[in-house]
């Protein structure tokens, strides 16, 4: 029911904005676009995010939300190069809004996490080189907004990830970054969720991903605490269902 209910604003709104004037209409969109986010709706914030550039190609507000919303979208396609089609339009979308406006810490931000996900789908070596991009974007995100709990989570995963490469990889990164980043490790990765969750303790994702971390480190007590949150937390994300389904999954292994 309250999904239709969202519909049926959504089709009145759309049909009230053919009665505005061009100055209303772009924060309309704006506006149906993050109430469509909201509602768990990617697909429809997207399209309106993508409005409101057809008219205003330099607002940069809707460039680094439809640049949100690809990825989102993105992240539900089982298709290998339909999924990478969408992460490469958020990569293209966050370059866009950088460029309006170099000093929008979301930007930066969703320019780090489309090129994460562009590497998720890449081979070994290409990962290993966009790793260091991840980094120099997400590190100007929290340049310009060190209370960014999304960027401390991306920050986050990108330590663990560089602490924990396998063999190839490493040698990858030697070739490519001059050997895995001194300050990457595990220990810090935690700390990063950490902060995140500090700054926004009922986002489930941090809960999940600090769980992981602990477990990392053998830190089994602290982990089960991580999860049983996210299991315990309320859904305030499009994909919360599949982070409680992992987590629950996980803790059955630990317990």
């Amino acid at each position: 029911m309250k999904n239709i209910a969202f519909m049926m604003i959504i089709v009145i709104f759309t049909i009230f904005l053919t009665q505005l004037g061009y100055g209303q209409e772009i924060p309309a969109l704006i506006a149906l676009g993050d109430s469509a986010y909201k509602n768990f709706d990617n697909p429809g914030a997207l399209a309106f995010y993508a409005k409101v550039l057809e008219r205003d190609s330099s607002n940069y507000e809707a460039a680094w939300k439809l640049a949100r919303a690809y990825v989102d979208v993105g992240e539900n396609l089982s298709d290998k190069e339909e999924r990478k089609a969408y992460y490469k339009n958020a990569e293209s979308f966050a370059n866009r809004a950088v460029a309006i406006n170099p000093e929008g810490s979301k930007a930066h931000l969703y320019l780090s996490i489309a090129i994460g996900r562009v590497a998720l789908d890449a081979g070994k070596k290409e990962q290993v080189q966009l790793s260091k991009e991840v980094k120099a974007s997400v590190d100007r995100a929290l340049e310009l907004d060190p209370n960014d709990d999304v960027a401390w989570h991306v920050l986050g995963r990108w330590h663990r990830k560089m602490a924990t490469l396998g063999w190839i990889q490493k040698k990858f990164a030697n070739i490519f970054l001059g050997g895995i980043p001194k300050e990457a490790s595990v220990d810090s990765s935690a700390k990063c969720f950490e902060k995140a969750i500090d700054i926004n303790p009922g986002h489930i994702n941090h809960h999940l991903e600090l769980g992981i971390t602990y477990e990392e480190l053998k830190e089994k007590e602290k982990a089960i605490e991580q999860y049983q949150l996210v299991l315990d937390l309320p859904k305030k994300d499009a994909d919360d269902d599949e982070h409680k389904k992992e987590a629950e999954k996980l803790l059955k292994k630990l317990q």
